[in-house]
């Protein structure tokens, strides 16, 4: 069982479940905070450019939640914005513009903003608090999802895959 949380239009297939706040019709849920499955059931949990979504003290209860339904050893897989990433490249003369929209995001429905921002050290940290283990990048050419892009292929300068800067910052871990 594999989760999709905050998948907004990008549908991975049916062997994900879609959550997300939006209406499409492959989503089978909207609140990515209570997972309706029981506990150490779902292989993957999935969330790219969500998770800056909520505050510290809010990560953590998400992120318990999310643990809560991955099987032992199961995978949680994110993608923010790379804070130390998009600082360096803001020090290398990015024009700010360049560096805000990434950094703070906006969703529409409701309009909200990031409500933090992560670099690896930070988001191994507040992952490794609630017991995630085995933190690591990873690199979204090797995912399953790698045919659709949702912002974990995120770079810069003029999105440019093949010479640009990556700004997503990609982290897995096992419960």
């Amino acid at each position: 069982m594999k989760l999709h949380l905050g998948c907004g239009v990008r549908n991975f297939g049916p062997d994900w479940y879609h959550v997300d706040n939006e209406i499409y019709d492959h989503i089978q849920w909207r609140d990515v905070t209570k997972i309706p499955f029981r506990s150490n059931t779902c292989d993957i949990v999935y969330a790219s450019h969500l998770f800056e979504y909520f505050d510290r003290q809010e990560a953590v209860n998400v992120l318990l939640e999310w643990k809560r339904v991955l099987k032992p050893e199961g995978i949680l897989r994110l993608a923010v914005p790379d804070f130390e990433q998009l600082c360096n490249l803001y020090k290398g003369g990015l024009p700010m513009d360049s560096v805000i929209g990434p950094l703070y995001g906006k969703w529409s429905h409701p309009p909200i903003y990031h409500k933090t921002a992560y670099d690896f050290e930070s988001l191994s940290k507040v992952l490794e608090s609630v017991g995630f283990k085995n933190v690591r990048r990873y690199d979204w050419r090797e995912t399953e999802h790698a045919h659709i892009d949702d912002h974990s292929q995120a770079y810069v300068p003029h999105m440019d895959k093949e010479n640009g800067t990556l700004i997503s910052l990609n982290v897995e871990c096992n419960k």
